[in-house]
């Protein structure tokens, strides 16, 4: 099951911030949750990394543990390193690329504004926020959507990143963006070491 209470608690659990919200708040209460969050004392056993490294993933990008296993089982069949390949796959997300090029503040609300229809591919709708967006393909938001409050702050570049990721290309004007490559490891955000990740699922 995904997770659904509060993200800023998730980011105390994670010990690193998932969310542009969560990092003033991080930066007052950089502990654990919980009455006796500032006493717990983190596992360092091997497994222990591992499995919340792979916590801190499925968190930052909002999955299930189905979903996350099944990314893993895709990218271990590509020709390139499973980990990298991992994040790939991830940042090919509808609802991540949503979140990537500023068309929305947190992938919590990429994902709303992908179920309710306000997302097309190709100038078709699509609902589901896991559809894996291919290098050429063009997403922007339907006609009809575009004068609601958070997509008119979308087109003044509210939600964007300081550097907009390299395998995008993004009009916030025209509510446009294009998928032009397929993501590098570098040109990606996430604060996580895949790889504890992949020897979390390999082991």
């Amino acid at each position: 099951m995904r997770y659904t209470g509060p993200k800023v608690r998730l980011s105390r659990r994670a010990g690193t911030p998932l969310t542009r919200k969560a990092v003033s708040y991080f930066e007052k209460r950089p502990y654990p949750p919980g009455e006796h969050g500032r006493r717990v004392r983190r596992s360092t056993s091997d497994y222990a990394v591992r499995q919340a490294e792979k916590q801190k993933l499925r968190w930052y990008y909002d999955l299930s543990e189905k979903q996350l296993a099944r990314v893993y089982e895709t990218a271990k069949k590509r020709t390139g390193r499973t980990g990298e390949e991992m994040i790939a796959e991830l940042e090919l997300r509808l609802v991540t690329v949503v979140l990537r090029s500023g068309l929305a503040p947190s992938v919590y609300a990429a994902r709303q504004f992908v179920t309710h229809g306000h997302i097309t591919v190709d100038g078709k709708k699509v609902d589901i926020p896991s559809y894996r967006v291919k290098p050429g393909q063009i997403i922007s938001v339907r006609e009809k959507s575009r004068q609601m409050v958070p997509f008119v702050e979308a087109s003044e570049g509210v939600h964007a990143d300081d550097k907009i990721a390299g395998y995008l290309a993004v009009s916030h004007k025209d509510l446009r963006v294009a998928v032009v490559d397929r993501p590098k490891r570098d040109q990606v955000p996430v604060p996580f070491d895949e790889q504890l990740v992949v020897e979390y699922y390999a082991r």
